[in-house]
């Protein structure tokens, strides 16, 4: 029998998972293998949940999973080595260093003797095949979708887990440092237990819930954030503990709006990883080369002031605020903070990118820079410079009762929902009235709306006369 590494990457699932299809297809006896590269940038949430998910993955594969910290082609060739192995097998990444990585391991482990086969289980289609008639990378979602995933039927790997043969190894004990990482200094990470359970589990779980309550309206409520209709699956699909497929396939017969809209946001990931593919310095760089010249701020005071949800704007100090608390911020309110930053701030995206990075659990390194390209308008398919998400229209429209407000920034839990999207507007005695003293248990506005839009729309002006 041919003996075979399973190395799980960014795909923390034992059900249809193409490289286990693949091992009891085969027949082939396998060890379960999760490296952590320590060269890796890795967020301290993402740290957090990962070390929760390699746990629960380690208990669905029965205590056989081995956790390595190390370089992962000298720890390969190092078990190749030890336990007579003739392949390994991984499902594909995307970014370009991922990539390399990849590509240099199969050439060091071709080079004695043990086969590389890898697999497409993280992503609804390969991106290296998403591409338009012409034979280039799409640019914009809509006939992205159209013409890649519209009308799409999704059928899942059938096989049972229980006939997992492991390979015996006394290696198997090793469990690297990352499961006892410090997340951070304070005990930041210890309350998300109790919002989160990651692994395939929790996932499930999930999905169960969504199609049962939150489905059912999500074409409307998916933009309320005092509402319960986003999935919630964002984590666990970013680090594999659920398939794509298997999402897509739930709701495949599902004739309904919200059906459709859901699963054209599941696409709207497929289109990040699609830029992600084709245009690499996607996370770093301007995909419109022109807002290179752009003069963003450096305002060291408004950036803190933004992480920490003390804006003086309601509905962006509660987005914040849930970030930190949760490690996750609702979609709609991921948009108006983004606009807030690289607009009404003029910060570069790159640094609320990488605020986003080390807080969010569900941090992907390509909806992460996509989304954030977009929200700034420097990437494909963006949204222009000039659509500046006033946070306070959006409070009123999307959280009218102030509900979601009140929830993370409890300080304002007593002022009628009237005027709680923007406090600073009422007088000082109402404002005491209240329990708030401005700038002594909540802030002022730290910038003028209109000035900052005002400002931003001049400097894009600029820049498009310069680039003319």
């Amino acid at each position: 029998m041919v003996n075979s590494i399973i190395w799980f990457r960014n795909d923390l699932r034992i059900t249809d998972n193409a490289v286990i299809n693949y091992s009891l297809g085969n027949k082939r006896k396998v060890l379960p293998v999760y490296i952590y590269d320590p060269s890796t940038s890795l967020g301290s949430a993402s740290k957090w949940w990962l070390k929760n998910s390699l746990i629960s993955l380690n208990k669905s594969l029965k205590g056989n999973l081995m956790i390595i910290e190390g370089e992962p082609s000298k720890i390969l060739l190092d078990l190749v080595n030890k336990n007579s192995i003739k392949e390994i097998l991984w499902n594909e990444r995307y970014s370009k260093d991922d990539r390399t990585q990849d590509n240099e391991i199969i050439n060091i482990i071709k080079n004695h003797g043990v086969e590389c086969i890898t697999f497409h289980s993280c992503l609804l289609k390969n991106p290296q095949n998403t591409l338009k008639k012409d034979v280039t990378p799409f640019k914009v979602y809509t006939p992205f979708y159209k013409q890649q995933y519209q009308d799409m039927a999704y059928e899942l790997f059938n096989y049972n887990t229980e006939e997992i043969d492991y390979l015996d190894c006394d290696d198997k004990k090793q469990i690297s440092k990352i499961l006892d990482v410090a997340i951070r200094t304070e005990k930041w990470h210890e309350k998300l237990l109790d919002k989160w359970s990651p692994g395939e589990a929790g996932a499930q779980e999930k999905l169960k819930v969504f199609l049962s309550n939150g489905l059912n309206g999500y074409s409307e409520g998916r933009n309320r954030p005092d509402k319960q209709h986003t999935s919630m699956l964002s984590p666990h699909i970013r680090f594999g503990e659920i398939s794509i497929r298997e999402i897509a396939k739930s709701i495949e017969n599902i004739n309904t709006e919200d059906a459709e809209i859901f699963y054209k946001e599941l696409v709207w990931r497929e289109f990040s990883y699609h830029l992600l593919y084709h245009f690499p310095h996607l996370v770093d760089t301007n995909l419109q080369k022109k807002f290179n010249n752009f003069k963003w701020l450096d305002n060291q005071d408004h950036l803190k002031s933004w992480q920490k949800g003390m804006t003086g704007y309601p509905i962006i100090d509660a987005g914040m605020r849930q970030l930190y608390e949760t490690g996750y911020m609702h979609n709609r309110v991921r948009m108006i903070v983004g606009s807030f930053l690289v607009k009404n701030l003029m910060i570069h995206w790159k640094y609320g990118q990488e605020w986003f990075w080390d807080t969010l659990v569900d941090a992907d390194i390509a909806s992460n820079s996509a989304s954030w390209q977009w929200v700034a308008g420097t990437g494909a398919d963006a949204a222009p410079y000039f659509r500046i998400f006033n946070p306070v229209t959006q409070s009123k429209k999307f959280d009218p009762n102030g509900d979601y407000i009140k929830k993370y920034v409890p300080e304002l839990k007593n002022i009628p929902s009237k005027y709680i999207h923007l406090p600073s507007e009422l007088e000082t005695d109402s404002l005491s009235s209240y329990g708030i003293k401005l700038d002594h248990n909540y802030p002022k506005p730290i910038v003028d709306l209109s000035i900052t839009r005002e400002r931003a729309l001049d400097a894009f002006k600029e820049l498009s006369k310069a680039t003319s």
